[in-house]
């Protein structure tokens, strides 16, 4: 890709001057047929030095067309580090999360990674906790503190009900404080095994215009999951509204997809892992769905996520590169002219 294209049409000079090249060449040819002592000469120079002679012109060649392409401003995609991000972490802290078949239960083993990866996190990140069971709720607003971030992890505490689409619209809102996401909506107590539709007036601000989806370098949610949405908005809405707003959803699924039976305050439920709508929201979002169904394979997966969070790919202009690699040639051309031939092409 280049921002300037049009300036490649400059390229066409390059044949001209290999043009210009063979013609300079020939006349000398010429010239020394007219002089016997220049034709003994050059069987003398023999072919190896002949050859040389074309070496110098030809690296300044290439340095003409390296600067030609650098004057087009060529892009690149590349890997570098985040200059800042921002991440929320929503954790599911239904009852479901007292489960024992990740040890020592589900929550436990949440809680240490999500502190692992807290610690591991560059100075540069903000972070925040947002928890959410029946209802969605703002335990750590975004702040660099690591130490306030981790006692937040460690004061989650199982509820009931599981609001997975009210755990992501919460996270919007923490991202985007003034973006006017009705927070309301995602704390109203609601029947369980009820879902609700999504609700337009979920958003008073909606004089937006959305962007590519996982567009936005700088925000990402990062889900954590063990069970099926019972009850809130549709998970889905609220990933189109966070698609629209260009912010990757990375989805954890901690547990199995068969599930296991629990008994919670007085309740008797299989809780199940529902992988299909966990990976169509990190789709739509372009992010990635990661399954854990053991606590080091919890861990691996937000080890994983640290790579990808500090290093992001985005497009990037190389110019600087195509011009170092014209002045390097340029640089050898005369440098062996002068060595070989005592004077410069």
């Amino acid at each position: 890709m280049f921002i300037w294209p049009h300036m490649l049409w400059l390229l066409l000079t390059i044949p001209l001057l290999v043009a210009a090249y063979l013609l300079l060449l020939r006349r000398g040819r010429k010239a020394a047929l007219r002089y016997a002592s220049l034709n003994i000469v050059k069987e003398a120079m023999g072919s190896g030095q002949r050859l040389r002679r074309h070496v110098p012109p030809f690296l300044f060649l290439l340095a003409m067309v390296a600067l030609l392409v650098a004057l087009a401003r060529p892009t690149a995609v590349v890997t570098l580090p985040a200059e800042r991000q921002t991440v929320v972490l929503a954790i599911d802290v239904s009852g479901s999360m007292s489960a024992t078949d990740v040890k020592p239960t589900r929550m436990q083993a949440a809680q240490e990674a999500a502190k692992a990866f807290v610690s591991e996190q560059p100075r540069s990140t903000r972070l925040g906790i947002v928890s959410f069971a029946g209802t969605a709720a703002v335990v750590q607003a975004l702040t660099d503190n690591r130490e306030d971030v981790i006692a937040a992890v460690n004061r989650l505490q199982v509820q009931r009900a599981t609001a997975i689409g009210s755990g992501i619209l919460m996270s919007l809102a923490t991202l985007f404080p003034d973006a006017g996401i009705n927070v309301t909506s995602a704390r109203e107590e609601r029947s369980v095994d009820r879902m609700v539709p999504f609700d337009p007036s979920a958003v008073k601000n909606t004089d937006f215009t959305p962007v590519e989806p996982g567009s936005s370098a700088s925000n990402a949610i990062i889900l954590l999951t063990d069970g099926q949405s019972t009850m809130g908005i549709d998970p889905i809405e609220a990933a189109k509204m966070a698609a629209a707003r260009g912010v990757r959803v990375y989805t954890v699924g901690i547990g199995t997809t068969n599930g296991e039976i629990i008994h919670f305050e007085g309740w008797t439920m299989r809780v199940r892992l529902d992988e299909d709508t966990l990976k169509r929201i990190a789709e739509m979002t372009r992010a990635e769905y990661f399954n854990a169904g053991t606590a080091a394979e919890l861990t691996k997966v937000y080890q994983t996520l640290n790579t990808r969070l500090v290093l992001e790919r985005k497009n990037t202009e190389i110019t600087v590169f195509f011009a170092a690699i014209a002045a390097f040639l340029a640089l050898a051309s005369a440098s062996l002219s002068l060595l070989w031939f005592n004077r410069i092409l």
